[in-house]
């Protein structure tokens, strides 16, 4: 694997930086602070996200931005790779998009924190916790592997070499073995007890206990047959018995109906008799009501108007009526009409009269206010013809100010924004100066301590006749000459505040004087719009007085109209009054005729009625006859009946009866218990062929249960031998990494230590780490002086490294290996070592290593140097990349 390129935006010191890197040694130098290991944990926090921070997501947002993007671009295994991360503030929380695909065009693609996470993990099969024990040497954690127990140390190699992968899968298939032997345990169990119940059921002798129920309800079935035929009997005697009863029943019935028949039959020839006799009498009294009715139509023909009454005669006398209805009612709803009419004009006429009126004095009052809007428009010329003085006062007054002065009215508001200009870039010069002296003079008390301590002012580390302190005497004179340049800037600023001041009241007195003329102008045209609109309100008042006086003379005019019109609305109104009373005559007429013709009809109603009861008593007369005749043959059937009904047999037929209903009785009784005794002897038959069914299943269950116990026994031993087979697996590569690290580790110890006086390491298999000196003398590694300490755990970091590289069956691709500040505990003696272990390591095939140091031995080995720069006003950072080839050394040492 190797990082190609890296680009931030917001991300912790650094506004904006792109950096490209390529392979071989790529060393990053700055001072301290400026944000070296932020490039570092830029693109492990590309890689990881979260996971490769140690603080919190909102850490990484530059102070003050709401935004961070951090992407990188990386190839593995011959393929390339962009991952974009990009963090917003809201509020109380940070939302976290990030996105990976393959630069040539898609081929993968993956979207969300978590999915490439996980995508990065299984590329280059280690987690975040792995690539910092594997590649990545942060800053203060060289000693942490020497630091850790050998269990600890163990768990760590394990995991680089996918070790802890065989653990995890035989700890599954442990687990698999159990999940068996608690399934085998659980049916083995199920198994023996459905044995125990198939041998208690076959105990039972259940065919025997079937045989002896079935041969019980065959002799009950014979006993019901036997019953229900005997109850048939019963019942054929019974319907016997109940047919006589019934014969005998039914000639008494009809005795009974027959009589109340002759009864009926004679009752009704008496009722209509009587009914007949009520007839005769209202024929007569219609009679009588008949001729009441023709005198009171002799009373009413002279009021109708008719000679006689005939239907012809009132035929003629209501068709007079109506022409002569018709005509008085054409009269009258004209002369209705006509006096609604002229009412109406009146009313309209006498409104119009009160409208012009009212519209007269409408005008007047217009008049009036017209001529007090004149006045107000005069004095209100007359007020802006004194403004318009007081203004060309104020206006003389200031162009006298310009009198004496160097400045024209048009350039004032010019020359002090330009002034303004300079005092802007002498305020920027004064901030810069400010900015810089304070640096200065933080460098200076940082060196004259560090130097007081015996220490390298630029890294902080003990050296021999303070070779790096040459500068400060050129810093100290860097703070003299920047207090004369702040001192002379402020009285620069100083002066140019004044002379915008003088500027900024001139540039005010010349914008005043353009508003004045601008004011004037408007005046003078509001004072001639006044005088103008004062004339047209008093043209306009004597034109409204004018339309008043034509409006009261037409109001005048118009009322002696309304006048006449009331004259002949009433005129017309007793016309109609007179109308209306023969209207009445007619109406009076017409009552009369309809008066007679309904005495005509009553007569007639009368005569039919006479006529309509005369049929009724000649058809009850023949109704009677037939009643008669029917009489005669009921009474001769009654007779015939009652020598027919014969009191013994009836009397036999009772008894027969009640012998037979006795019988049924009982032995519905008998047959009841015999259906519950077959029902019981069913339900056993039931119950027994149920458990001989339940036998059967769980003979057939208890077949298919050994044959589930005997597959859940061979896979016991299946999981069993896989269990062992991933532990021994794991004794066994381990065994082998043990002896490659071994290997590695020693040819990388050879290089580091060859000259001193130890000899070699051993690697046993609990990681246990033991070094020996020449004379054979075994140490722990913490016995180890500081920088030996720190020196023997990169060793073994690049040991490991150069493990996974080779790999155990031939190259794997790897991380760029990184060393965040390795020279922190290390003197100049073994920062050689350290020289020579980066070599060995490019030697090796490590295709790309990025060290973070200002150590100018580091900087010489390096094929690329990136340079860390913050700028002190802005508190940002930026990188510049070139090659490591021309650049002079101790000129980085002097900066």
């Amino acid at each position: 694997m190797k990082f190609d390129r890296v680009r931030l935006s917001n991300f912790k010191p650094y506004g904006d930086a792109d950096l490209r890197l390529s392979e071989g040694v790529t060393v990053i130098h700055g001072i301290n602070g400026s944000g070296k290991s932020s490039l570092l944990e830029a693109c492990f926090f590309a890689l990881y996200g979260s996971k490769a921070l140690e603080g919190t997501l909102e850490d990484v947002i530059t102070n003050g931005e709401e935004e961070t993007t951090v992407d990188l671009w990386f190839t593995h295994d011959g393929a390339s790779y962009r991952v974009e991360r990009r963090l917003r503030r809201y509020d109380d929380r940070v939302d976290h998009d990030c996105t990976l695909e393959t630069t040539a065009g898609g081929d993968v693609t993956r979207d969300g924190a978590t999915a490439v996470r996980r995508f990065v993990t299984e590329l280059l099969r280690m987690d975040a916790d792995a690539f910092v024990n594997c590649a990545y040497v942060r800053q203060g954690e060289v000693n942490a592997l020497i630091n850790a127990t050998p269990s600890q140390r163990q768990d760590v190699i394990d995991d680089l070499l996918q070790l802890g992968k065989l653990e995890e899968y035989r700890e599954r298939a442990g687990d698999a073995r159990l999940g068996v032997e608690d399934v085998l345990n659980a049916k083995r169990a199920v198994l023996e007890e459905k044995e125990a119940r198939i041998d208690r059921k076959e105990d039972e002798d259940l065919h025997e206990r079937l045989n002896g129920l079935e041969s019980d309800l065959a002799e009950v079935n014979d006993e019901v047959e036997r019953y229900e035929a005997q109850r048939e009997r019963a019942k054929e005697t019974r319907e016997e018995a109940a047919e006589t009863l019934s014969t005998h029943e039914e000639k008494r019935s009809e005795l009974a109906s027959v009589e109340e028949d002759v009864e009926s039959i004679e009752t009704a020839i008496r009722e209509t008799e009587r009914e007949r006799e009520g007839h005769r009498e209202a024929i007569a009294e219609t009679r009588e009501r008949v001729e009441e009715v023709e005198s009171a139509i002799d009373d009413r023909l002279d009021a109708a108007g008719l000679q006689a009454a005939t239907d012809e005669a009132i035929a003629k006398r209501r068709e007079a009526l109506d022409e002569r209805e018709s005509e008085i009612r054409e009269e009258l709803d004209d002369r209705r009409v006509k006096a609604e009419a002229f009412r109406n004009q009146a009313t309209n006429l006498a409104s119009k009269a009160d409208d012009l009126a009212e519209r007269a004095a409408e005008a007047e009052r217009e008049a009036e206010s017209l001529i007090g809007e004149a006045d107000a428009a005069e004095e209100d010329a007359e007020e802006r013809a004194a403004t318009i003085e007081e203004l060309r006062e104020e206006a003389d007054a200031l162009r006298e100010r310009f009198a004496d002065v160097d400045v024209d009215r048009d350039e004032a508001a010019e020359r002090r924004d330009a002034i303004r200009e300079r005092r802007g870039e002498v305020r920027e010069r004064v901030a810069e100066l400010s900015a810089e002296l304070k640096n200065a003079r933080e460098r200076v008390e940082e060196a004259e301590k560090l130097l007081a301590a015996g220490k390298c002012p630029e890294c902080g580390q003990p050296v021999e006749d303070s070779p790096h302190a040459t500068g400060i005497e050129a810093d100290r004179e860097r703070v003299t000459e920047l207090e004369t340049e702040l001192s002379d800037a402020r009285e620069r600023a100083s002066d140019l505040d004044d002379r915008i001041e003088t500027l900024g009241a001139l540039a005010e007195a010349a914008e005043r004087l353009d508003g004045i003329d601008e004011r004037i102008a408007t005046l003078e045209e509001r004072v001639a719009e006044k005088r103008e609109e004062a004339d047209s309100k008093r043209d306009a008042a004597a034109e409204k007085r004018e339309r008043a006086a034509e409006h009261r003379e037409e109001a005048d005019s118009t009322r002696e109209v309304a006048s006449e019109k009331r004259e002949e609305a009433e005129a017309a109104a007793e016309r109609v009054a007179e109308l209306e009373d023969a209207l009445a005559s007619v109406g009076d007429a017409r009552d009369a005729v309809d008066a007679v013709e309904e005495r005509l009809s009553t007569v007639d109603e009368l005569n039919a009625e006479i006529e309509r009861r005369r049929e009724k008593r000649e058809n009850l007369e023949a109704v009677n006859d037939e009643r008669r005749d029917r009489l005669a043959d009921r009474r001769e059937r009654r007779d015939e009946l009652r020598e027919a009904v014969d009191e013994d047999a009836v009397e036999t037929a009772k008894r027969r009866k009640a012998e037979a209903e006795d019988y049924l009785e009982k032995v519905a009784e008998e047959l009841d218990r015999l259906d519950e005794r077959r029902t019981e002897l069913q339900n056993a038959i039931g119950g027994v062929r149920g458990e001989i069914e339940a036998l059967e299943a769980l003979r057939e269950e208890r077949e298919s249960l050994a044959e589930t116990v005997a597959a859940l026994e061979s896979l016991h031993e299946e999981t069993t031998e896989l269990e062992a087979t991933y532990g021994d697996l794991r004794a066994e590569l381990r065994q082998r990494n043990v002896r490659e690290l071994e290997r590695t580790l020693n040819e990388t110890f050879e290089l580091v230590y060859g000259n001193d006086a130890y000899s070699h390491i051993e690697l046993d298999g609990e990681y246990a780490l033991t070094v020996y000196q020449k004379d054979g003398e075994a140490l722990d590694p913490e016995q180890l002086s500081g920088g030996e300490r720190a020196l023997f755990n990169l060793s073994l970091r690049c040991a490991i490294y150069r493990l996974l590289a080779e790999g155990i069956e031939g190259a794997a691709p790897t991380p760029p290996l990184i060393l965040d500040e390795p020279t922190v505990f290390l003197d100049s003696g073994h920062v050689s070592r350290l020289v020579d272990l980066v070599e060995e390591m490019r030697g090796f095939g490590v295709k790309q290593i990025v060290i973070v140091s200002h150590d100018d031995e580091l900087v010489g080995a390096a094929d690329e140097l990136v340079t860390v720069e913050k700028d002190p006003r802005t508190n940002r950072s930026t990188v510049t990349r070139e090659d490591a080839a021309g650049i002079d050394v101790a000129s980085l040492a002097d900066d």
